[in-house]
């Protein structure tokens, strides 16, 4: 049997005590709702927090340990230097390499495609009877796995930073030469064509005035557009400063040109990276980037899928 004293108390205890009962639950329920609204809050706030960029990583120039990129030719060959990945293993990798003012080496082959970009002095990479053509800083070459070639190097200060996909990186004999179908590319930086906001979405307009220098990429190879792995330059003007926002699975970048202040989203551990410094990030990240050195910073690009360049 159910208790009518229990659903009516105002019938047991008063129309005075009734009223106060029911104030202090109308006060109890306001008070609930208000912390219920500010834990809500307080939970979406935190929801739009992006989380902290974990699998981010940089290796300065200063960083880099040197050794013999063909240990073969012992003192007589270039030095290379790993950024990110294992050249000598299986897998892709991107390392850098140095070579001496005069360096020309003999005909040979490797057994991998590789690409690579000059970020200074001058290299010439051909067949072995091609005149020389100098690229200089910021060009882009490919050479082909199986093709005889030759690599020389014309100044004081030749670097350029080298990719593959697949290791390991091996110098072979010209006698093993083999034809895999790809024929080499070579970019010299005065053949670049360079896009801005009016061009593509990738870069926000927000904030650039028509008359401003504004951030510009150059497309190099694949197609990030359906998500594929892609190599594009990025041209930061001098002065800019603002985002270089991934969305791919990955995102390795190389500073070719100029001096690049860096530092995460979520870490103020601001670094100075320049010219063969290496930044890179898995997953969605947000690079927050200066470029404030006297000179346009000019970065390569290797990712998977889309980034925005989005200046402050």
């Amino acid at each position: 049997m159910i208790n009518i004293q229990l659903l009516f108390p105002h019938k047991r205890y008063g129309q005075a005590a009734w009223t106060t009962q029911m104030k202090n639950i109308k006060t109890f329920l306001i008070l609930a709702l208000a912390l219920l609204v500010t834990i809500l809050g307080s939970a979406q706030v935190r929801s739009q927090t992006p989380e902290p960029d974990t699998d981010a990583e940089v290796v300065l120039i200063s960083e880099v340990e040197w050794g013999p990129l063909n240990p073969a030719r012992g003192d007589q060959s270039p030095k290379a230097g790993t950024l990110w990945g294992d050249r000598t293993d299986s897998g892709p990798s991107g390392f850098l390499v140095q070579f001496v003012n005069g360096f020309s080496s003999p005909p040979h082959i490797h057994n991998v495609t590789y690409r690579g970009v000059v970020i200074s002095g001058l290299v010439h990479n051909d067949d072995p009877g091609a005149e020389n053509m100098w690229l200089p800083a910021g060009s882009f070459w490919t050479q082909p796995a199986g093709e005889v070639h030759i690599t020389s190097a014309d100044d004081n200060n030749n670097l350029a930073y080298i990719e593959i996909e697949e290791g390991p990186y091996l110098v072979l004999p010209s006698e093993e030469a083999f034809d895999n179908g790809e024929r080499p590319v070579n970019v010299d930086e005065s053949n670049l064509v360079w896009l801005d906001a009016s061009n593509i979405a990738w870069i926000d307009q927000t904030g650039v005035t028509a008359s401003a220098d504004a951030p510009k990429v150059a497309f190099l190879w694949g197609k990030p557009q359906d998500g594929q792995l892609n190599g594009t330059f990025v041209k930061l003007p001098d002065g800019f400063t603002g985002e270089i926002h991934s969305h791919g699975s990955t995102f390795r970048a190389v500073v070719i040109q100029g001096q690049l202040s860096h530092h995460l989203l979520n870490n103020k551990n601001l670094q100075t990276l320049k010219s063969g410094s290496y930044f890179g990030s898995s997953g969605e990240t947000v690079h927050q980037a200066e470029c404030k050195t006297g000179q346009e910073c000019i970065i390569y690009v290797r990712g998977k899928g889309t980034f925005d360049v989005i200046p402050r």
